[in-house]
């Protein structure tokens, strides 16, 4: 977190779906601020976070330009709120009763993915 005014998104590339994922990100976000981290590549980079490394790579990981911490599904609304086109879709997934089923269903999906990615040997 070098700079505290910009949007960091912390990812792993070593896991398949994951790295496309974020690829397909930054394409959608090339005009916009964000700095990525890749904490396969750079492990210690999640120490400021106060989060372990098995943390992110069981869950994407946002720091906003204000600091503050977004994880799981909140990370991905606020990566999507990111890009104009895409800030409706974030205040959907945001908005009361979606939230918390968004929440569930990211929850459960990061949890298959990431026993699927030890199975394989993705770390």
């Amino acid at each position: 977190m070098d700079d505290p005014s910009r949007t960091t998104v912390y990812y792993n590339s070593a896991c398949p779906v994951c790295d496309a994922g974020i690829r397909s990100e930054r394409g959608r976000l090339q005009g916009c601020d964000i700095r990525w981290v890749d904490v396969h590549q750079q492990p210690d980079a999640v120490q400021p976070l106060g989060a372990g490394l098995e943390d992110v790579r069981k869950r994407l990981h946002v720091v906003d330009a204000q600091g503050g911490l977004h994880v799981g599904s909140d990370a991905l609304a606020e990566l999507m709120a990111q890009s104009p086109r895409r800030r409706p879709l974030a205040r959907l997934l945001r908005a009361p009763g979606v939230r918390q089923l968004v929440a569930a269903g990211y929850d459960l999906f990061a949890a298959v993915l990431y026993r699927w990615n030890r199975r394989r040997g993705h770390w």
